[in-house]
């Protein structure tokens, strides 16, 4: 398991799908990249899907996701991506009230507990005491990478925390 913190997009690519029966199907599926920009994102997930679409298909919505850090699993079997609400517990030194910070997290597994699995041992390498406020499994397909796919020196072993601004 790795983390990476960056800017991510989610993208809505909506093109026809040849079905396993032979027939063909208006789909619309959810992608994530990291970008720079909007234009950035969907020129990168234009790109990528080019690879996979013989057709045509219309990139139908881009927006900047909830989460900045994405928990890639190496296990063969990790095909879901789940969003997980991670509260920080803070005490306030002035008012010794407990204080929660919300985060949210991707997280790349094949099952929700496993997934859950995966979030207490990257969490449990740091000094942070925090509760997972809810974990539930996304529709996104697949999570490009900008410039391939991460090399494991380039990966942070350690999370960054940053207040969510709902």
């Amino acid at each position: 398991m790795r983390s990476r913190t960056t800017t991510w997009f989610e993208c809505k690519v909506r093109y026809e799908k040849t079905l396993e029966d032979g027939m063909q199907k208006k789909v619309t599926e959810l992608y994530t990249v990291d970008a720079l920009s909007f234009t950035e994102a969907e020129a990168c997930i234009t790109e990528e899907m080019s690879a996979y679409i013989s057709g045509e298909f219309e990139v139908s919505d881009i927006k900047k996701a909830t989460y900045r850090e994405i928990f890639f699993s190496d296990a063969p079997k990790a095909d879901r991506y789940y969003k997980a609400k991670l509260q920080f517990i803070t005490i306030d030194e002035k008012t010794e009230k407990e204080k929660r910070s919300n985060v949210n997290y991707l997280v790349h597994s094949d099952t929700l507990p496993n997934a859950v699995k995966s979030i207490e041992e990257i969490m449990g390498g740091t000094m942070i005491d925090y509760v997972i406020a809810s974990i539930a499994e996304t529709q996104i397909m697949d999570v490009f990478e900008h410039g391939g796919s991460l090399k494991k020196d380039d990966a942070d072993d350690e999370p960054e925390f940053e207040e969510d601004q709902q």
